[in-house]
This record gives structure tokens, C-alpha cells and sequence, in this order.
């Protein structure tokens, strides 16, 4: 068995009130067709939009609500929704409400991370 803590991650200060922990990446622990991220973002914020060319991914939101855009597509989530994001399509999410989003993310492949020390950063694929 494999296990990994949020207090064990890397951190990606995404700017904007957001913090993505990268709980599994590509290779670690033999995984080698998914990646996964813990993020927390905070009253107000929202994600650039941005697409992933040749991933699939999904959001699972853990605790807050937000606003998903997918493809054009506006939908209110919160705890307990799943939105799945097809390969090459624009998307972003941002925080609705006074609480804190929590939302956790796979992504299949994984996507290229690169990790120095207790951060990561993956190339740019804003839109």
C-alpha cells in the first residue's frame, strides 16, 4: 500500500486565492496513467481557463460550491458533484458563496509535472 498526506505534497500557488496539492504524480508509486490534485480555493476566486490537449479529467468537489465551464457550459457543483472534462476542451472553475472550495482532481494521463522540493508547476496550458 501507498499513501501520501496533503502535508506531504508539493504546493502550487496558482495566484488568485488557489492552492493545488499534487497528491500522486506521474511514476510515483508506479502509477503511470493518472495524476491527482487536492485544491483549495478560497472565497472569490476562480481559475483561468485553460484546456489539457490530450487528458481527460474530472473534478469531485469535496466541500464548498462553485462554478464549472466546460465547452461553453456554465453549471453550479458542489459536495458531493463529479464533472467530467473531455480531452482539448476549455474549462475553469471559481468559487461561489462565502466558503472555501475544496474540489479534488484526476487526470488521465497524467500531465507533466515538474517538482522542486515541496512545490510543482506544470507547463502552461491557459488559454
Amino acid at each position: 500500500m501507498n499513501v501520501r498526506t496533503l502535508a506531504a505534497s508539493p504546493r502550487n500557488e496558482r495566484g488568485g486565492g488557489q492552492v493545488s496539492r499534487l497528491l500522486l504524480a506521474a511514476g510515483q508509486f508506479g502509477s503511470r496513467q493518472l495524476s491527482v490534485t487536492w485544491v483549495e480555493c478560497q472565497p472569490g476566486s476562480q481559475q483561468a481557463l485553460h484546456a489539457h490537449p490530450a487528458q481527460e479529467q474530472v473534478y469531485v468537489m469535496v466541500q464548498g460550491r462553485g462554478q464549472m465551464l466546460a465547452g461553453g457550459e456554465a453549471c453550479e457543483v458542489g459536495r458531493g458533484t463529479l464533472v467530467f472534462v473531455p480531452p482539448a476542451t476549455p474549462h475553469a472553475i471559481r468559487t461561489i458563496g462565502g466558503q472555501q472550495l475544496v474540489y479534488v482532481s484526476a487526470t488521465s494521463p497524467p500531465f507533466e509535472a515538474t517538482i522542486t522540493g515541496q512545490t510543482w508547476e506544470i507547463p502552461d496550458v491557459r488559454l
